[in-house]
């Protein structure tokens, strides 16, 4: 027994003899201990804290002072600005995409002699001098069901002067001559996916342009929080955003020549083609005028964006039409500083 409990107080020595090597090693190798409440060093990051509730709090904490450090600079500047008063510097202007935004050797200058030439002679110019006027007929893809057709009803109430009609199978190659014979100058085409629409296809009659468009995020009138009433059968006014290429130019025009040249004031409804990073948002609203200094705005709905795929020359023809401009996603997709409109 004696030899045995001997051996076991042997090995529970061996096992002690390594850690006060180590600490000898530690002091040998003038190694410092970390005192409580060191900070961390420069290129610490909060990613390695492994153990996750740690992290949040520390990434927290981080955040909380960062919003501090904020504050106070916006504090001390509006001081000196105070101070200072029209002797202030100007205020720094925030870097955006659009103010970054590539330069396009296409962009429209307004006296340009060329572009003015252009404007005379193109297919909408009967339009914009007063020949004819806007009538348009709106249609579907075959077979439309739930929020397509309801869609199609409120397009109709805010572009005047718009017709309604059920596709019944019809080819557009035959429904092209059909609108030209009875005096049309547009046709809408409202395709669907899942009971939605999800694409529309504006042609211009009788020589065209047609422009083929992405639909999304379309909202219908009761799915509006806060709108107005019904809109009324006025003319709207019209209001073009940021179309500044010659693309953009002709996708602009495209849209004014929808609506009667003379808005009605009275009935004080805009109709607005905002484009930005070539998203184009569709909204409809009333203004009210509060006091001589005050407007407040209602929005009638609906409500839309639009991408634009394609533009082609003439009336539809997907077979034989010759395209101005496709576009190709991962061409001219690569550089975000960079549109088309």
């Amino acid at each position: 027994c004696s030899s045995k409990r001997t051996g076991r107080k042997s090995k529970k020595k061996n096992k002690k003899a390594p850690m006060k090597d180590l600490k000898m090693e530690e002091e040998s190798s003038g190694v410092e201990k970390l005192e409580p409440g060191t900070t961390f060093p420069p290129t610490f990051s909060v990613s390695e804290i492994k153990n996750k509730q740690r992290r949040h709090q520390m990434f927290m904490k981080l955040k909380q002072e960062k919003r501090k450090q904020k504050m106070q600079l916006k504090k001390k500047r509006r001081k000196e600005r105070e101070a200072l008063g029209d002797k202030a510097p100007p205020k720094e202007v925030p870097k955006t995409i659009e103010n970054q935004r590539v330069f396009d050797e296409t962009t429209v200058d307004p006296e340009d002699e060329e572009i003015a030439f252009d404007e005379g002679t193109d297919e909408f110019s009967a339009y914009f001098n007063g020949l004819t006027n806007p009538k348009v007929l709106i249609t579907t893809s075959d077979r439309p069901r739930g929020r397509v057709v309801k869609f199609c009803e409120q397009l109709a109430t805010v572009i005047p002067n718009a017709h309604v009609y059920y596709r019944r199978g019809l080819a557009l190659k035959r429904i092209i001559p059909q609108c030209i014979a009875r005096d049309f100058t547009y046709l809408i085409v409202i395709n669907q996916d899942r009971q939605t629409p999800n694409g529309l296809v504006l042609c211009h009659l009788p020589d065209g342009p047609t422009a083929h468009f992405k639909v999304s995020s379309v909202r219908l009138q009761k799915e509006l929080k806060r709108r107005g009433k019904a809109p009324t059968e006025h003319s709207p006014e019209v209001i073009l955003n940021n179309f500044s290429t010659r693309l953009g130019h002709t996708i602009g025009r495209l849209f004014a020549a929808l609506f009667p040249q003379n808005p009605q004031f009275v009935g004080r409804q805009v109709a607005t083609f905002h484009n930005q990073r070539d998203f184009i948002f569709f909204r409809f609203h009333r203004y009210i005028f509060k006091n001589e200094k005050k407007v407040g705005i209602q929005e009638l709905g609906p409500r839309f964006t639009l991408k634009l795929r394609s533009l082609q020359k003439g009336t539809f023809d997907s077979k034989y039409g010759e395209f101005e401009w496709v576009l190709k996603r991962h061409e001219m997709d690569a550089c975000r500083r960079k549109f088309q409109l």
